[in-house]
Protein backbone atom coordinates (compact mmCIF):
# COMPACT_ATOMS: atom_id res chain seq x y z
CA UNK A 1 0.00 0.00 0.00
CA UNK A 2 2.81 2.28 0.71
CA UNK A 3 6.56 2.60 -0.28
CA UNK A 4 9.23 4.70 1.41
CA UNK A 5 9.12 7.24 -0.76
CA UNK A 6 5.43 7.69 0.72
CA UNK A 7 6.47 6.43 4.06
CA UNK A 8 8.29 9.08 4.08
CA UNK A 9 5.76 11.85 3.20
CA UNK A 10 4.35 10.57 6.47
CA UNK A 11 7.16 10.74 8.51
CA UNK A 12 9.52 13.14 9.33
CA UNK A 13 12.69 10.25 10.11
CA UNK A 14 15.43 9.83 7.78
CA UNK A 15 18.06 7.37 8.09
CA UNK A 16 19.17 5.80 10.36
CA UNK A 17 16.06 6.29 12.18
CA UNK A 18 13.45 5.28 9.65
CA UNK A 19 11.77 2.26 11.16
CA UNK A 20 9.59 1.40 8.81
CA UNK A 21 10.37 -0.14 5.20
CA UNK A 22 6.40 -1.04 3.82
CA UNK A 23 3.13 -0.37 4.40
CA UNK A 24 0.99 -3.16 3.49
CA UNK A 25 -2.24 -2.55 5.05
CA UNK A 26 -3.91 0.29 6.28
CA UNK A 27 -7.63 1.42 7.36
CA UNK A 28 -8.17 5.20 8.17
CA UNK A 29 -8.96 4.94 12.12
CA UNK A 30 -8.90 1.03 12.55
CA UNK A 31 -5.45 -0.26 12.11
CA UNK A 32 -1.39 -0.27 9.76
CA UNK A 33 0.16 -3.10 9.00
CA UNK A 34 3.71 -2.88 7.56
CA UNK A 35 7.80 -3.76 8.21
CA UNK A 36 11.47 -3.26 8.63
CA UNK A 37 13.55 -5.28 7.59
CA UNK A 38 16.22 -6.37 9.90
CA UNK A 39 20.02 -5.92 8.34
CA UNK A 40 23.45 -6.79 9.94
CA UNK A 41 23.86 -3.29 8.64
CA UNK A 42 21.86 -1.36 10.83
CA UNK A 43 24.59 0.62 12.95
CA UNK A 44 23.01 -0.20 16.20
CA UNK A 45 24.87 -3.44 15.59
CA UNK A 46 28.05 -2.23 15.90
CA UNK A 47 27.59 -1.79 19.81
CA UNK A 48 24.35 -4.04 20.84
CA UNK A 49 25.94 -6.25 20.51
CA UNK A 50 29.31 -7.24 18.60
CA UNK A 51 29.38 -10.51 18.92
CA UNK A 52 25.59 -11.43 19.38
CA UNK A 53 23.55 -8.77 17.23
CA UNK A 54 20.40 -7.68 19.08
CA UNK A 55 18.09 -5.11 17.95
CA UNK A 56 17.39 -2.85 20.80
CA UNK A 57 13.99 -3.52 22.55
CA UNK A 58 14.00 0.53 22.56
CA UNK A 59 13.94 0.53 18.82
CA UNK A 60 11.18 -2.26 18.54
CA UNK A 61 9.01 0.56 20.35
CA UNK A 62 10.04 2.97 18.16
CA UNK A 63 9.17 0.95 14.98
CA UNK A 64 5.47 0.62 16.41
CA UNK A 65 5.60 4.16 17.53
CA UNK A 66 6.25 4.89 13.86
CA UNK A 67 4.26 3.09 11.92
CA UNK A 68 1.43 4.38 14.59
CA UNK A 69 2.15 7.86 13.58
CA UNK A 70 1.30 6.79 9.83
CA UNK A 71 -2.14 5.40 10.92
CA UNK A 72 -2.51 8.52 13.19
CA UNK A 73 -1.68 10.77 10.42
CA UNK A 74 -3.38 8.67 7.96
CA UNK A 75 -6.77 8.91 10.33
CA UNK A 76 -6.99 12.82 10.33
CA UNK A 77 -6.14 13.34 6.38
CA UNK A 78 -2.36 15.28 7.68
CA UNK A 79 1.34 15.24 6.91
CA UNK A 80 4.59 16.38 8.34
CA UNK A 81 4.42 18.97 5.72
CA UNK A 82 1.18 21.07 7.09
CA UNK A 83 3.44 21.63 10.08
CA UNK A 84 2.45 18.73 12.74
CA UNK A 85 4.11 15.84 13.58
CA UNK A 86 3.19 13.22 15.51
CA UNK A 87 5.46 12.36 18.49
CA UNK A 88 5.32 9.35 21.00
CA UNK A 89 4.01 10.51 24.08
CA UNK A 90 4.34 7.16 26.23
CA UNK A 91 4.31 3.75 26.07
CA UNK A 92 2.78 1.27 28.22
CA UNK A 93 2.28 -2.66 28.79
CA UNK A 94 5.33 -3.58 26.80
CA UNK A 95 6.46 -6.89 26.80
CA UNK A 96 9.54 -8.75 24.93
CA UNK A 97 9.32 -12.55 23.83
CA UNK A 98 11.97 -13.02 21.63
CA UNK A 99 15.46 -11.28 20.50
CA UNK A 100 15.36 -9.51 16.75
CA UNK A 101 18.33 -10.46 14.89
CA UNK A 102 20.00 -9.88 11.21
CA UNK A 103 18.00 -11.22 8.85
CA UNK A 104 14.82 -11.02 10.40
CA UNK A 105 11.64 -9.25 9.02
CA UNK A 106 10.30 -7.13 12.02
CA UNK A 107 6.38 -7.15 10.70
CA UNK A 108 4.15 -4.38 12.49
CA UNK A 109 0.59 -4.24 13.50
CA UNK A 110 -1.37 -1.59 15.45
CA UNK A 111 -4.83 -1.00 16.18
CA UNK A 112 -6.28 2.48 17.18
CA UNK A 113 -7.87 1.99 20.73
CA UNK A 114 -9.11 5.78 20.84
CA UNK A 115 -8.11 9.50 19.51
CA UNK A 116 -9.45 12.51 20.92
CA UNK A 117 -8.04 16.36 21.20
CA UNK A 118 -4.34 15.25 18.93
CA UNK A 119 -4.04 12.25 21.65
CA UNK A 120 -3.61 8.71 20.26
CA UNK A 121 -3.33 5.65 21.68
CA UNK A 122 -2.52 1.93 19.83
CA UNK A 123 -2.27 -1.74 20.36
CA UNK A 124 0.71 -2.47 18.48
CA UNK A 125 2.09 -5.84 18.28
CA UNK A 126 5.98 -7.16 16.41
CA UNK A 127 6.24 -10.14 14.81
CA UNK A 128 8.51 -12.51 13.22
CA UNK A 129 7.66 -15.32 10.80
CA UNK A 130 4.28 -14.99 12.80
CA UNK A 131 5.85 -15.59 16.32
CA UNK A 132 4.94 -12.12 18.47
CA UNK A 133 8.29 -10.65 19.56
CA UNK A 134 7.11 -7.61 21.33
CA UNK A 135 3.37 -6.12 21.97
CA UNK A 136 3.04 -2.65 23.70
CA UNK A 137 -0.12 -0.04 24.12
CA UNK A 138 1.67 3.06 22.86
CA UNK A 139 0.33 6.77 22.81
CA UNK A 140 1.31 9.32 19.87
CA UNK A 141 0.61 13.05 20.32
CA UNK A 142 -0.18 15.20 17.50
CA UNK A 143 1.95 18.87 17.97
CA UNK A 144 2.53 21.79 15.41
CA UNK A 145 6.11 22.58 14.50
Amino acid sequence: MMNIKEIMEYLPHRYPFLLVDRVTEAEKGQFIKGYKNISLNEPFFNGHFPNNPIMPGVLIIEAMAQISGILGFLTVGRKPSDGVVQYLAGSSKARFKRPVVPGDRLSLESRMISGKRGIYKFECRALVDDEVVCVAEILTAEREV
